[in-house]
C-alpha cells in the first residue's frame, strides 16, 4: 500500500515519462495529441494505460511503435511495477495488445504480413524529420534574436549552450533539438562540435542557409498538416462530453454532444 503523497509523486513521474513518448511521424507527445486516455496507478503500484488513436485503421506499425515506446517508458519508472497497456478501438488492437504485453517484435506479431516492414528504417526516417523540424525552430529563433547566418552556421555546442534563450518556448525548443543532436551523434556532444549541421553531418554554408531552411519548412508544414488532421479526426471520433458521475448530462443530449457509433473516415497516414 502506498501513501497519498507517494501516489501523487508517482503520478507526476508517470506523466513525465509519457510526455517523453512521441507520435513518431509527428514528433509530438502522445499526451498532447490526446492518445493517452487513462494513466492510472493502483494502490500496489500497478499501472494501467488506455490508448486510443484517431481512426480504427491507423497504420498498425505506427500503433506498435508508440505502444512499444510507452512500454519502454513504463519500464523506466523509478518503482518496480507491473503494467497493462491497452490499445482500444483499433482493427489490430487484440494482436498489438497481446504482442506488446509479451514483448514481441512487430514481425513476431504479424508474421508474413510484416515481411516488407522495416521498423528500424521507418524510425530512422521519422528521426530525420524530427531533427529537421526541431532545427528549423532553433535557427529561426536565432534569426529573430538578430544573429547573422554566418554566426548561426559557425556556432559550436559551447556557443549554443551559453546563449540565453529569450523565452520558455525557445528554451524548450533548444532542449528538444539538443536531444536530437545527441541521438544523431551517439558518441556524445563535445563543446567544440558544430551545433548547426545537416542530418548527414555535413556543414552548412552561410549562403546556403536560406534554401536549406526552405527544405526544413516543407518538412514542418507536412508534419503540422498531419498533426492537425490527426487531432481533427480524433476530436470527431471521440467527442468531448461533460460528465456527471460518469454519465452525460441532459444538455449533452440537447446539444448532440454525446458520442455516436463510430463511422468516420480513415487517416491518410500509412
Amino acid at each position: 500500500m502506498i501513501l497519498l503523497d507517494q501516489l501523487e509523486s508517482r503520478q507526476r513521474e508517470l506523466w513525465r515519462r509519457l510526455e517523453g513518448v512521441n507520435d513518431p511521424e509527428l514528433d509530438e507527445p502522445v499526451t498532447e495529441m490526446g492518445f493517452v486516455e487513462k494513466a492510472q496507478i493502483a494502490a500496489d503500484g500497478h499501472v494501467d494505460i488506455d490508448f486510443r488513436l484517431p481512426t480504427y485503421w491507423c497504420s498498425p506499425n505506427f500503433a506498435f511503435l508508440m505502444l512499444e515506446d510507452v512500454r519502454t517508458a513504463l519500464e523506466s519508472l523509478s518503482w518496480s511495477s507491473s503494467h497493462q497497456i491497452t490499445l482500444h478501438d483499433h482493427m489490430f488492437a487484440q494482436e498489438v495488445n497481446r504482442g506488446v504485453s509479451e514483448g514481441k517484435t512487430f514481425a513476431e506479431i504479424f508474421g508474413s504480413l510484416a515481411e516488407d516492414t522495416d521498423l528500424d528504417a521507418l524510425r530512422g526516417t521519422f528521426k530525420q524529420k524530427a531533427f529537421k523540424r526541431r532545427q528549423e525552430s532553433v535557427i529561426l529563433d536565432f534569426r529573430r534574436m538578430g544573429l547573422s547566418d554566418a554566426r548561426i552556421v559557425a556556432m559550436t555546442m559551447d556557443d549554443f549552450d551559453s546563449l540565453a534563450a529569450n523565452s520558455d518556448e525557445a528554451a524548450k525548443g533548444r532542449a528538444r533539438y539538443r536531444e536530437a543532436l545527441q541521438e544523431l551523434r551517439q558518441g556524445g556532444l563535445q563543446p567544440q562540435d558544430a551545433a548547426i549541421l545537416r542530418w548527414d553531418g555535413k556543414p552548412i554554408e552561410a549562403e546556403a542557409l536560406a534554401p536549406y531552411l526552405a527544405d526544413l519548412r516543407s518538412v514542418r508544414i507536412n508534419m503540422e498538416f498531419n498533426g492537425a488532421l490527426c487531432r481533427g479526426l480524433k476530436q470527431t471520433r471521440y467527442k468531448e462530453v461533460e460528465m456527471i458521475d460518469g454519465e452525460p448530462t441532459l444538455v449533452d443530449f440537447i446539444l448532440d454532444r454525446v458520442p455516436a457509433p463510430q463511422t468516420v473516415g480513415c487517416s491518410t497516414r500509412s
